[in-house]
């Protein structure tokens, strides 16, 4: 089997690293810094308890991958993958399956399965409907990935101290196919436990609630997840989202079960685990905030489900991101605490 990894960042530079190390043939498509840093020295993967992965990498730019591929996993944030979608779907073999692993809801939210709202395209992320163009379902498997994974510099990754380490991948249309036990063959033994499931969109919402609270907060207060859980006002933002979030998944049909308690105790004392959308943020890169924020609201006006906490963080989020967007800022990183000396 032929494999692409389209996006060689946190998450597909480990993948890509796993799987060069397990010795599948595996080409990683990066750009710029990544890609020198790629080839020069391949990846380096380092772990909080002091275990190293550094392995060299088949690498390419956009533009240089020759032939065709079984299987395209495609690592890109959700806003970008219009402009990628033209040369993923020319890099496919004709009977390929290309593994979406985004943050958030896709855009075929509401393709292929039985819902009242069957067929509606999702403004918030493809205005235009240009991923129903570029993007041809029948070659696409759902997927979510559950492995925090920081990028600290091109081609180097750090993992902090977690029990998460699952890849989840599910058909747009949730039946079970052979592909996807063929997929799942493929990569577990590298590394990455597979596990193949009927409900895809069930588990996109299971990692958004995780998201939609701690991804914009993390942004907001510029802190860990674990100081915004130690803090009482942190603790009642949190509970407000979760609160929101799982009211529009049910609306939605999806009964989502979310415990804010038992989140808040999960995140205490995590005070080094910094969100995509914060270290997106401090590089002055856009945010991923559509697929994960956006879309939330796109349903909860959908469904005339109240959101007014989730609307308040939305409209800080947006309002940051057009910054970094149109004046380059980056966020540069504060002392989470400062002695008084007056």
């Amino acid at each position: 089997m032929r494999i692409l990894i389209y996006g060689a960042g946190a998450i597909g530079g480990y993948i890509g690293a796993l799987l060069a190390q397990h010795g599948a043939d595996v080409t990683l498509l990066a750009r710029g810094a990544t890609l020198d840093a790629l080839r020069g020295d391949g990846i380096r993967v380092e772990w909080e308890d002091g275990r190293v992965l550094h392995t060299a990498v088949r690498a390419c730019g956009p533009g240089q991958a020759e032939g065709r591929f079984d299987l395209v996993i495609v690592t890109l944030k959700s806003m970008q993958l219009a402009a990628a979608a033209p040369e993923i779907r020319a890099l496919t073999a004709p009977a390929g399956s290309v593994v979406m692993i985004q943050n958030g809801l896709p855009w075929w939210y509401f393709d292929r399965v039985p819902s009242p709202w069957q067929g509606t395209r999702l403004k918030s992320l493809e205005p235009e409907g240009e991923l129903t163009a570029g993007y041809d379902l029948d070659r696409v498997v759902g997927a979510v990935i559950y492995k925090p994974v920081m990028a600290t510099a091109p081609g180097r990754l750090f993992i902090p101290a977690s029990t998460s380490n699952r890849l989840f991948i599910g058909e747009v249309d949730n039946s079970l196919t052979q592909r996807l036990q063929v997929i799942a063959d493929a990569i577990t033994p590298a590394g990455l436990p597979v596990e193949v499931t009927q409900d895809i969109r069930r588990i996109k919402w299971a990692k958004l609630m995780i998201n939609l609270v701690w991804n914009p907060l993390g942004v907001v207060v510029q802190s860990p997840a674990g100081y915004v859980a130690e803090d009482p006002a942190g603790a009642q933002l949190v509970r407000a989202l979760i609160a929101e979030g799982t009211a529009i998944a049910r609306a939605v049909g999806v009964p989502v079960e979310f415990d804010a308690d038992e989140e808040l105790r999960r995140q205490v004392g995590n005070h080094t685990q910094l969100t995509s959308m914060l270290q997106d943020a401090r590089a002055g890169r856009p945010m991923e905030w559509q697929a994960i924020i956006g879309v939330v609201l796109e349903l909860a006006a959908l469904t005339k489900t109240p959101a007014s906490t989730l609307q308040v963080i939305a409209a800080c989020i947006s309002l940051l991101d057009q910054r970094i967007r149109t004046d380059k800022v980056a966020l540069r990183p504060v002392p989470l605490a400062t002695e008084n000396k007056t």
